[in-house]
């Protein structure tokens, strides 16, 4: 059942907009995040909920999306995330803190997958113009990782990394999204 869930939490970039994110639904997630380990148990991440329009458009203008598909420029306005949740590390509390940022942002995502969510890890964050946005303090919190979610609407395949050894994700004519992955007997060392 585990391995399923694990399976099913793919990066998701298209999404239903008529399906709204609830900021109830990602209080849920940060209370898993909140209860996830954290390294020294520092507690150093803070997490920023954002589900309405306005403040969506706010946080979808700093992201770049999906650095391998070279011809996209992410979601079409009526497939964009209807949710985010972007993880702040407080530096008075702790500095260099991404192992807590995977953890927390990985346990999340599994989260939301069990809910029917999906999302992406963002980390290509215009973070400037996002602290401008929401009036982030930078000398005190540093911008760490977006997730951005919704009601997935688009289909993600996994399949093994071909002859060419190539691990770049890429689309077929019907928009169907194939992440390569290693097998593995070629990840054991």
């Amino acid at each position: 059942m585990f391995k399923d869930l694990v399976i099913a939490n793919r990066s998701r970039r298209r999404f239903f907009s008529d399906y709204k994110v609830t900021r109830e639904q990602l209080l849920s997630l940060v209370e898993l995040a909140r209860n996830t380990g954290y390294t020294a148990n520092s507690q150093a991440l803070k997490f920023m909920t954002v589900c309405d329009e306005e403040g969506n458009a706010k946080v979808y203008e700093t992201l770049a999306w999906a650095g391998a598909l070279k011809d996209w420029d992410g979601p079409v306005p009526e497939e964009r995330p209807t949710g985010y949740i972007i993880i702040l590390c407080d530096k008075t509390l702790g500095r260099d803190k991404q192992l807590d940022v995977g953890i927390t942002a990985q346990t999340m995502m599994l989260g939301a997958t069990e809910m029917g969510l999906g999302g992406c890890m963002l980390g290509c964050i215009n973070r400037p113009l996002f602290a401008e946005n929401f009036n982030i303090d930078t000398d005190r919190y540093s911008i760490e990782l977006c997730l951005a979610l919704g009601k997935p609407k688009e289909e993600v395949r996994l399949v093994d990394v071909g002859p060419d050894g190539s691990v770049a994700y890429y689309r077929d004519e019907a928009g169907v999204h194939y992440v390569p992955k290693r097998k593995l007997e070629d990840i054991l060392y």
